[in-house]
């Protein structure tokens, strides 16, 4: 298993996958170490998850130039995964004990009646590489403060990120086999999730990924968090603060070089400020810098691999075989000298829903920008997609917004916001962008089982 930086094609680091027997090994540690630490009060298991999270905040500054190199976010963004983690992982462990108590009914004579959450077993949680902490992170921790031992599988361009999970949890103190790491290949993360040890599958990744996944956990009655692929569109309004509303729709769309499943990758414009928005957005993206994310002053770095710049750059080119229209001339990124993985941002106007990038996932630096003649046009467009994952709108009325919101097909509509992420509210989405929830309360009732009692005093 090779980690080939996207940044020079270097390699990085090479890993020999699990064998059967480490495998099998792993699983059974997770199951004779859950034995115990379902007994473990809530508190004390608040207390390693927020020593490992204070573990790895201190090392931020050795972990953000880490993450660059695996994936090639720019070293300027990167140590804000680590904040966002720290922030996700401690609201989790601040909510756990609300939300892991007795739920007690109402009082009947010589009846006592609760309701009890106990535990799934084991929690396999498969991590992406293009929010590599964050993401882990917040399948991790819930799944540990609700009674679950953890086995994590990260992508193969991240298994340093599985590596120092697994080291800041040992600094942490948490008893052996409570959490492990596991290098494997797709096949037997395939058969670990048929495996009737597990207990509860989270991934987040590619929607045909998750339909593996699902077919590989058919039959086993086991849960299943899914956090896919995302469209995600922007639908901005007549009354729309122009430059700031353009400026965060290109910051939304170019993070992470629009490798992000929280990425806008479309955009609707009403009429009537159409041309004028444009211009904002286009002007917005020139300011980006494409080069090595090294270095302090980029603001795009490459895609995570020449492949996925190849498959974005054929999405792009196919759009524009049918009539689309750049408006940015590819020689204002000089690009040329910097490697395959390198893609220019691209704003393109004329397109339509005819084109695949206006209604499948891109998950590159391309924006794809439609004009719309009122709220129902918008509608209809926003909700023509295989995914629902999260919108936008981008408006000075909230009631407005929130009338049009409840019309989209999606797990989470934004006002006047693109990539924030709140863990006080659930993360999921709809259709082909998975099932399951992420995040707040609701993350503790993906991971648990309610068992009832009904106590007859006799």
């Amino acid at each position: 298993m090779r980690i080939i930086s996207p940044i020079d094609g270097s390699l990085v680091a090479e890993r020999e996958p699990a064998t059967d027997f480490q495998i099998h090994a792993a699983l059974e540690r997770a199951l004779t170490a859950q034995r115990i630490w379902r007994t473990v009060s809530i508190t004390e298991r608040a207390r390693y998850c927020r020593l490992a999270i204070a573990a790895l905040a201190t090392q931020t500054r050795e972990i953000a130039p880490e993450i660059t190199l695996l994936m090639g976010r720019p070293v300027r963004e990167t140590p804000q995964e680590i904040k966002e983690t720290e922030v996700c992982a401690e609201h989790m462990i601040d909510i756990a004990e609300r939300y892991l108590e007795d739920i007690i009914t109402q009082p009947k004579t010589g009846i006592r009646r609760f309701m009890r959450r106990e535990p799934l077993g084991i929690a396999l949680c498969i991590a992406p590489w293009s929010h590599p902490y964050l993401t882990a992170a917040s399948a991790i921790i819930p799944a540990l403060m609700a009674g679950n031992c953890v086995i994590l599988k990260h992508s193969m361009q991240t298994l340093l990120c599985a590596e120092r999970f697994s080291h800041i949890f040992f600094e942490a103190g948490l008893p052996d086999g409570v959490f492990q790491h596991l290098h494997v290949n797709d096949a037997d993360t395939l058969r670990l999730i048929s495996d009737q040890r597990i207990g509860h599958v989270s991934f987040t990744g590619p929607s045909a990924k998750g339909v593996a996944i699902e077919r590989a956990a058919a039959g086993t009655f086991r849960r299943l968090t899914l956090d896919l692929g995302g469209n995600n569109p922007a639908y901005v309004f007549s009354d729309a603060p122009l430059h700031s509303s353009a400026a965060s729709i290109a910051q939304g769309a170019l993070f992470n070089c629009g490798q992000s499943n929280r990425a806008i990758e479309r955009v609707y414009v009403h009429e009537d400020i159409y041309d004028d928005f444009l211009d904002a957005l286009v002007a917005d993206v020139k300011h980006y810098k494409l080069a090595n994310p090294m270095e302090p002053s980029t603001t795009l770095g490459p895609m995570v691999s020449p492949q996925q710049a190849m498959a974005v750059k054929t999405q792009l080119n196919a759009a524009i075989a049918q009539g689309a229209t750049p408006c940015i001339e590819q020689a204002h990124c000089s690009d040329s000298c910097l490697g395959p993985a390198y893609l220019p941002p691209q704003v393109l106007t004329n397109v339509d829903h005819s084109m695949a990038l206006m209604t499948s996932e891109t998950f590159g630096p391309i924006i794809g920008v439609m004009k719309v003649k009122d709220d129902a046009e918008a509608i209809h467009y926003m909700n023509d997609s295989l995914y629902g994952l999260r919108a936008s709108l981008w408006t000075q009325d909230a009631a407005r917004a929130q009338a049009i919101g409840e019309r989209l097909q999606t797990g989470a509509v934004l006002m006047n916001q693109s990539t924030h992420i709140d863990p006080t509210l659930a993360w999921g989405g709809v259709k082909q962008s998975g099932c399951g929830a992420q995040l707040s309360e609701l993350a503790y009732a993906q991971l648990t089982q309610a068992k009832t009692y009904y106590l007859r005093i006799a």
